[in-house]
């Protein structure tokens, strides 16, 4: 087993952690919270847009703890660093955890700075280490079922995407503490429709072209997008939509629709686990597992990369800059 650490225990540390304690390849040794006598009553706070799980407290009890990544790679042998901190911290967290020798999977946005992004690939290619941005949307069941449509052609060539994704103001952790043009995460722009740019971006490349408006929240200049993408090489149209400018208890929402030549298709959270698939003489239901099941599969894809020591191909570093480059685009 692959022995590795969680660097940050709020919502995505905590979904993280669920998942890492549920895989046979991993081994959770070490958390680093800058609280870390808090690690333990996180786990009944309220955080994140929706429920991952829930952690045996008592499993927590017998893991160690750190205030700081530095004392943690000092007296740990880990193998890979999951680093959840805010994205001002991404960097240099995970600059620090390369420079140790360690696979490291972080979470999005990889940077808000182009520069710094560029900079830890090129690191962890001269380490010969794993690098991965924790794109979690590549990985949910009803995202790969419509990529698999998009490629096999099943209902024949995709002529429009839809793409939404909302939620209300995030009110917990630092989210409350820092408002900037950037806000504490990049804003609803880089942390939350950066999931449908990147799976846009994974699935149909690059646009010709992005169209694209915004509105300013309590957290962004940019809380609020609405885009058009075209790519007239391939007579496609994407509508990417979302943001969190809605009041804190706004319940999350998330989904796509698409237009193909034979069919159309309507996803949404609020009715997860199945696909509409609509026809002129039809409208059926497909199964395809729910969202949340993505959180589990990217773990265990990182784990599998790890163990074989391969390049995470389904979710490459440069890929993952690119989108972040994809998301300067908008504005």
């Amino acid at each position: 087993m692959k022995k590795v650490a969680v660097v940050g225990f709020g919502f995505m540390g905590m979904t993280h952690t669920l998942n890492i304690l549920k895989n046979g390849d991993l081994q959770l040794v070490a958390i680093v919270d800058k609280n870390p006598q808090s690690v333990k009553k996180n786990l009944q706070s309220k955080s994140g847009n929706f429920s991952t799980g829930e952690i045996d407290p008592e499993v927590i009890d017998n893991i160690h703890k750190y205030q700081d990544l530095t004392d943690c790679l000092q007296k740990e042998e880990l193998d890979a660093v999951f680093i959840c901190v805010h994205t001002n911290l991404h960097f240099e967290l995970a600059k620090e955890a390369l420079n140790h020798g360690k696979h490291v999977l972080l979470e999005k946005p990889m940077c808000l700075e182009l520069r710094q992004g560029e900079e830890l690939i090129s690191l962890a290619k001269e380490k010969g280490l794993i690098l991965m941005v924790a794109h979690v949307v590549r990985f949910m069941p009803p995202y790969q079922k419509l990529k698999q449509w998009i490629d096999s052609k099943e209902f024949g060539e995709l002529k429009f995407l839809s793409l939404s994704r909302f939620s209300g103001l995030p009110a917990w952790g630092q989210w409350k503490e820092k408002q900037a043009d950037f806000g504490s995460s990049g804003g609803a722009l880089f942390d939350l429709l950066i999931h449908d740019i990147d799976f846009v971006n994974y699935t149909l490349g690059k646009p010709g072209s992005i169209k694209s408006n915004y509105l300013p929240g309590a957290l962004s200049r940019h809380d609020y997008i609405n885009a058009l993408w075209s790519y007239p090489q391939h007579n496609i149209e994407v509508k990417v939509e979302g943001g969190n400018i809605f009041h804190s208890n706004f319940p999350f929402q998330a989904g796509f629709m698409a237009q193909f030549e034979q069919a159309s298709v309507l996803y949404t959270t609020f009715q997860s686990g199945i696909i509409q698939i609509a026809t002129n003489n039809e409208l059926r239901e497909t199964p395809v597992g729910d969202a949340g099941e993505g959180f589990y599969n990217e773990v265990a894809y990182f784990a599998l990369c790890i163990n074989n020591n391969q390049q995470p191909l389904e979710c490459m570093p440069g890929s993952s800059l690119e989108t972040v480059q994809l998301c300067y685009n908008h504005l």
